[in-house]
């Protein structure tokens, strides 16, 4: 939403159907939400699966709204997912959807959303087109300030454990490597075994890991016990 915030501008009526700090995975979306989807000439995704909910919501809505996919043309990272389905888990392979994680896969969103908002009202292309240069921009200097924080850790102390597999695409720009997760896979809905939580356990003091980073949509308690 905010990507697109600021390649639309003011030419657009920006509805955002997920609020702050919401995970998409199990959103519950509500009548209004369908309305909105309904009533709209464009619906802008993630893409890579994140949006589970969304296909139905469009699906059950009607309308005649085109999906604009964001992601698309990202190279993306295969990873699995892992969740509960009664008692035992499964896993899925695909492509890992937290591409935003490095700025320079925002910077094809943006390029994505300019060409579909261009597209649709060709009378604001060029303020389209210019908003996405500026914000281009913008991620350029954040992908350098990155690199800049990033060269004062040294290469082999640039180790995470992290809540669930959700910065591959952060480890793979800046040159990271990811330890260890609290969650297996790269989606919240799954849970750890003890074995896997134990395993954890002695890979954090083994390699004398310092920190468990954990995301703002994740229930921080199980990390928080697992750094304990």
């Amino acid at each position: 939403g905010d990507v697109v915030r600021q390649v639309g501008g003011d030419a657009i009526d920006l509805k955002v159907l997920l609020p702050a700090g919401a995970a998409a995975r199990g959103f519950p979306p509500t009548p209004q939400d369908a309305t909105l989807i309904a009533n709209a000439d464009l619906v802008f995704a993630n893409g890579l699966n994140l949006e589970e909910f969304l296909e139905k919501l469009i699906e059950n809505a009607g309308g005649s709204a085109r999906v604009v996919a964001v992601s698309d043309g990202i190279t993306t990272i295969e990873g699995h997912e892992e969740h509960a389905e009664g008692d035992e888990a499964q896993a899925h392979e695909g492509a890992d959807p937290h591409v935003w994680t490095d700025p320079n896969n925002v910077r094809v969103w943006t390029r994505n959303i300019a060409a579909a908002l261009s597209e649709l009202n060709p009378a604001n292309a060029a303020a389209y087109q210019a908003n996405a240069e500026r914000y281009d921009q913008t991620l350029q200097t954040l992908d350098a300030w990155v690199q800049e924080q990033v060269a004062q850790v040294a290469p082999e102390k640039r180790q995470m454990v992290v809540d669930h597999d959700a910065f591959s695409y952060f480890a793979q720009r800046y040159g990271f490597e990811t330890v260890g997760e609290v969650v297996p896979g790269y989606s919240t809905m799954s849970a750890p075994s003890a074995r896997e939580l134990a395993q954890l356990e002695d890979a954090i003091r083994q390699l004398g890991v310092k920190a468990v980073f954990v995301g703002s949509t994740v229930n921080p308690a199980l990390a928080e016990r697992v750094a304990a």
